[in-house]
């Protein structure tokens, strides 16, 4: 009886354990994960900081056809506690050497079926990462059908979210290309305008908790995510993309043989400066593919398109944008839409020889696009198979051309993202650096594909030129970014204008578009900048964007507050690079900590008191005070 009732108890015991996980912690302790199987059989987590609950209870759970993994669970096994230790390289991100340090631990759960799913968890010191793992040798062929999990705060948290545009609509039925204004600091439980959703990052504070959702590791087996319209209650869940986001004819959804797995689902978290500074993103993607490191050259660029429009794409003014490009010291032009038509093969290989000369790299426009929309820009369809890609640009490299910006895709679909990884393992193959636009959000491709260098992904600048009303919104919009879109994967909002933009009058001051140049990342800076713009500032700003880095080693959070203001240190070097931004309509004060800086002399330049008006001054190291216009700016450099 004793011995029967000794085991019983031990079977109690092992089934209380496996309901309920011992929580999994992050290097440093601050963030805890609980993992548990509720009592009707729902598998949850719940996420912690500093003991103060961050995420709420929110579900995890996949439903496959023939295989319900999202309800009536029962948690089997969880693995030892691992530690994770990655080191790795970026020439495109806040960062250049990068160490990612966490604790992993995976969750074995079966349905009432014996069918089983794992949920792979990591917490490091800046955030908490998952993805589900489907290796069932019972269920051979794994058809993805929906995912449940979702993201649950307080309802006293905020958000500062980018809807998610409807598929097929816009201009020429481009959308979406995550192309919208953010929503800021709404309440959370907020619908989104639009059916689609809330793009990714995602941006919340609750407390004094800043979180960003992401997701990173997409290898073209899985389509892209996004969260739902409706979160009810500040219940966030998963979504998947619309039935036209496809590769003509290519499947939607992920599929399988052998093991369905999924990308990471990443909860970065922590103040403000810890996700400014985080690396997240790109931690969770893949290492990088074989590439020549000397062909990873990032760098700035010329580009005719932002302030000329079709009509520059010629011959001539090509030309003058790559004498511009040198006189800048700069390293690229970019040749966009209907080069093929208006320049031709041909011409565009005397340009390039041109460019050499000069040492100038020569980039060129294309058009992804098949039948998912109506554009005409060409050109169009020499990229579609994989056949033609490897001929197209073998040709391009034959020529000398350094790179391809390609347009135009169709969204998150399964085969779309397949599509995208295509283009750029061919690009690769053929020594072709990658700028994606009208695209879809990298999700940390930057790492896994040295040779991307940029990606659009935002509402960039060239809406500013086209309607006054994203001109006057750009200030707050701007000051967005640096704290979602671009704070894992670079992005090419093309910054910075001095002059006129025809037919629109410019919101922002000058020192707010040069601060641009250093607070926005992007492996390529393609500035919108003209010839004659740029030869109204004064030498000293010339001669800041001469010398100015093509990469980073290292990053600073300094101040700043999502749509209202940013400040970002950046080091190239031994030299400090300072730059902010004020989105506000009063003149800011702010209280900087320079002393990361040590005894380096420093310079400030800044806005004057002309709308357009640059002034120059020194800066000194440690703590010091500085105004900042209303719509103005600033850099420092410490060498």
């Amino acid at each position: 009886m004793t011995a029967y009732r000794s085991t019983a108890l031990l079977v109690v015991g092992m089934a209380c354990a496996h309901a309920h996980a011992a929580p999994l912690t992050s290097p440093d302790r601050h963030i805890s994960v609980a993992v548990a199987v509720s009592p009707s059989g729902t598998l949850t987590y719940s996420v912690s900081r500093d003991g103060k609950p961050v995420l709420l209870p929110s579900e995890l759970g996949l439903q496959l056809q023939g295989a319900d993994l999202s309800g009536k669970l029962r948690l089997s096994s969880s693995s030892p506690v691992k530690p994770v230790r990655d080191a790795y390289e970026l020439a495109t991100a806040k960062k250049r050497r990068i160490a990612y340090r966490a604790n992993e631990q995976t969750y074995t759960v079966r349905n009432a079926q014996g069918q089983a799913m794992d949920v792979v968890f990591r917490a490091s010191n800046d955030g908490v990462a998952f993805r589900y793992l489907v290796r069932d040798p019972k269920l051979p062929h794994k058809q993805f059908v929906a995912e449940s999990t979702s993201f649950a705060f307080d309802k006293s948290a905020k958000a500062w979210l980018q809807p998610m545009s409807v598929a097929q609509t816009g201009w020429m039925n481009t959308n979406p290309s995550y192309e919208e204004h953010y929503r800021r600091e709404i309440a959370v439980g907020t619908p989104s305008p639009m059916a689609s959703g809330w793009v990714f990052p995602a941006l919340f504070r609750s407390g004094d908790t800043w979180v960003a959702l992401t997701e990173a590791g997409m290898d073209g087996s899985f389509h892209a995510s996004r969260l739902q319209a409706e979160s009810p209650g500040g219940v966030y869940r998963i979504g998947a993309p619309a039935a036209p986001e496809v590769y003509t004819d290519g499947a939607l959804l992920a599929e399988a043989q052998g093991t369905l797995a999924t990308p990471w689902r990443v909860i970065a978290l922590g103040s403000l400066r810890t996700l400014v500074e985080s690396t997240l993103g790109t931690d969770l993607a893949a290492p990088a593919i074989a590439f020549d490191k000397a062909q990873v050259k990032p760098g700035h660029a010329s580009w005719s398109w932002a302030l000329l429009k079709d009509d520059a794409t010629v011959m001539d003014v090509q030309k003058q944008f790559v004498d511009y490009a040198a006189d800048m010291r700069w390293d690229y032009t970019l040749v966009d839409a209907d080069w093929d038509r208006k320049i031709g093969y041909e011409k565009m290989s005397e340009l390039v020889r041109y460019a050499a000369k000069k040492d100038i790299g020569i980039l060129v426009w294309y058009n992804s696009s098949g039948a998912w929309n109506k554009t005409e820009y060409s050109p169009k369809g020499a990229i579609l198979s994989r056949e033609q890609r490897r001929r197209e640009f073998a040709r391009l490299r034959g020529m000398g051309v350094k790179g391809v910006k390609i347009d135009f895709f169709a969204g998150d679909g399964k085969s779309m993202i397949a599509y995208y990884v295509d283009i750029l393992e061919d690009a690769a193959r053929a020594g072709l650096l990658v700028n994606f636009h009208g695209a879809t959000l990298p999700r940390g491709w930057s790492r896994t594909y040295p040779n991307l260098m940029t990606a659009e992904a935002i509402r960039g600048l060239e809406f500013t030129t086209f309607e006054q009303v994203d001109q006057d919104a750009v200030v707050r919009h701007a000051a967005m970014l640096p704290f979602a879109r671009n704070l894992f994967d670079p992005m090419d909002f093309t910054p910075m204008v001095f002059g006129d933009i025809p037919n629109i009058k410019r919101a922002t001051r000058n020192g707010f578009e040069l601060a641009e140049s250093v607070l926005f990342l992007s492996g390529i800076q393609h500035f919108a900048e003209r010839p004659e713009g740029m030869a109204t500032v004064p030498a000293y700003v010339k001669r800041f964007l001469q010398e100015l880095p093509r990469s980073w080693d290292d990053v600073r959070f300094i101040d700043g507050y999502p749509g209202s203001h940013a400040i970002v240190a950046r080091r190239a070097g031994q030299a400090w690079y300072v730059a902010g931004i004020n989105a506000d309509g009063a003149e800011r004060t702010v209280e900087l900590d320079l002393s990361f800086a040590g005894s380096r002399a420093g310079t400030l330049i800044a806005d004057g008191d002309g709308e357009r008006a640059f002034t120059q001054a020194p800066i000194r190291a440690g703590k010091t005070t500085i105004s900042i216009k209303p719509h103005g700016g600033f850099v420092a450099v410490f060498k």
